[in-house]
């Protein structure tokens, strides 16, 4: 159950997110004890990545009241996850977290490993939230009744999203360096000592800390990430894109810089982000994404060959897309419109209500179509009609995603040909900022 549970979500998350990467997996220990910390920014889509993506079999530490969700409780038990009381959770106890504990450490004692979200819930805050010392605790406790031979390693994991909210965006699990922990002696039974349990708890949001990006400020962040895309822009589009784990470390290092600039050039900072202003905005006043300013593409060679292979790729897709646009609209709008309502502008929410109102819907439509079939050409045609549905859907998503990418590069190509001062303008300005942004960079020995 627990592999067919893997390969589900392995496959809602793929569909969900366009590009979804690991790093640092070679420093996960293959065997031992282990606890996974991680941040918490994306609801039941964190754990998701985890028991999807992580080398080691894992038990989440999950809420309570989970546990009592329809769908939500049943795959809680099935992944063999550990129910946590918490006390703003109604109905829950938190003296039964003496169970909890021990559940973990009896996981932990026979070499498995663990994982927790020491901030204690999902939440879209720019920073980490105080850590609470459960991890610690558990760690201490675990470590006691273990031979002097074996240790409890802790792997900090940090969960980077380009964007919560959007469908077909990107998603990185990085995976920092382990460290052990150091036993204390304790009685059976016994709690550790406070002062052990708050180094520890600092130890690990240090090591989080790490593996993350934050900030202060949400605006930090923002301006962040449009000075990463100009920092990252070339004028060929490379054969493989830069990694996650790159872009990651590049906004890390660019937000080290920005605090370093805020507090010393304000006013240089300032200027800075009001020329990004007024870049994006020529760029959405000529209809481009900023990573088709890429004049090297715009060959006569090149441009032929993209062509032909749209005009294939589309035309292939064409039928099944239609197909699939027509059965699944429906569906693809009240996914939408449910998740938004539910959510109410929580963004650790909205994609978690997404995937699990996709979970029902278009299954839902899938059989809805199969029955159809059935009734009017009999049990063949409902079997094969739902065997082809899901197909049409994925059809549809990729016909539309090209098609989109083909009328951008065109808007792009038609600037290039017919107003190519415009174009070189924006490829000037996106040089001048990148170069600006490096300057500073050089001066205070952040990039």
């Amino acid at each position: 159950m627990r592999a067919l549970f893997r390969a589900l979500f392995s496959l809602i998350l793929r569909v969900f997110f366009r590009r979804i990467e690991v790093s640092g997996v070679a420093g996960v220990p293959a065997r031992g004890p282990v606890i996974f910390v991680l941040n918490h920014p994306s609801g039941l889509i964190d754990p998701a990545f985890l028991l999807c993506l992580a080398p080691r079999r894992v038990s989440f530490l999950a809420k309570a009241p989970l546990f009592r969700t329809p769908v939500i409780g049943f795959f809680c038990r099935a992944l063999e996850a550990i129910p946590v009381h918490r006390r703003q959770d109604a109905g829950s106890d938190p003296t039964q977290n003496r169970e909890t504990f021990d559940t973990a450490r009896a996981v932990l004692a026979r070499g498995g490993a663990i994982a927790i979200f020491p901030e204690g819930a999902s939440h879209s805050d720019p920073k980490l939230r105080p850590l609470k010392t459960g991890a610690a605790r558990i760690a201490f406790g675990a470590a006691a009744a273990l031979t002097q031979s074996a240790s409890i390693t802790i792997v900090p994991a940090g969960l980077y999203y380009r964007a919560k909210r959007p469908f077909r965006s990107a998603a990185l699990l990085h995976f920092g360096e382990p460290f052990t922990v150091e036993s204390v002696a304790l009685a059976p039974g016994e709690e550790p000592p406070a002062t052990p349990v708050r180094d520890l708890t600092a130890r690990i949001e240090q090591a989080l800390a790490a593996v993350i990006l934050q900030a202060e400020q949400a605006e930090a962040l923002a301006l962040v990430e449009r000075a990463q895309r100009i920092v990252s822009a070339q004028d060929e589009t490379p054969a493989t894109p830069p990694s996650l784990a790159a872009e990651l470390g590049l906004r890390r290092r660019l937000l080290a810089g920005y605090e370093l600039v805020r507090a010393q050039w304000s006013e240089r900072c300032a200027a800075l982000a009001a020329r990004i202003d007024r870049y994006e905005a020529a760029l959405r006043a000529a209809g481009l994404d900023p990573r088709q300013l890429a004049p090297a593409r715009f060959t006569p060679g090149r441009v032929a060959r993209y062509v032909g292979k749209a005009a294939l790729v589309l035309s292939l897709l064409l039928p099944a897309a239609l197909v699939g646009v027509v059965v699944h609209y429906p569906a693809y709008r009240v996914v939408g419109f449910v998740a938004t309502g539910m959510a109410k502008g929580a963004d650790d929410a909205l994609a978690s209500i997404k995937v699990l109102a996709a979970m029902l819907l278009f299954p839902l439509t899938w059989s809805g179509v199969a029955a159809a079939a059935w009734l009017k050409r009999g049990p063949e045609a409902g079997v094969l009609a739902l065997a082809v549905a899901p197909l049409t859907a994925y059809a549809a998503l990729v016909f539309f995603e090209r098609l989109d990418r083909i009328i951008g590069g065109a808007r792009a190509l038609g600037l290039f040909v017919f107003r190519r001062w415009a174009f070189l303008r924006l490829l000037a300005e996106r040089k001048g900022i990148r170069d600006e942004i490096l300057t500073l960079g050089r001066e205070i020995g952040a990039v």
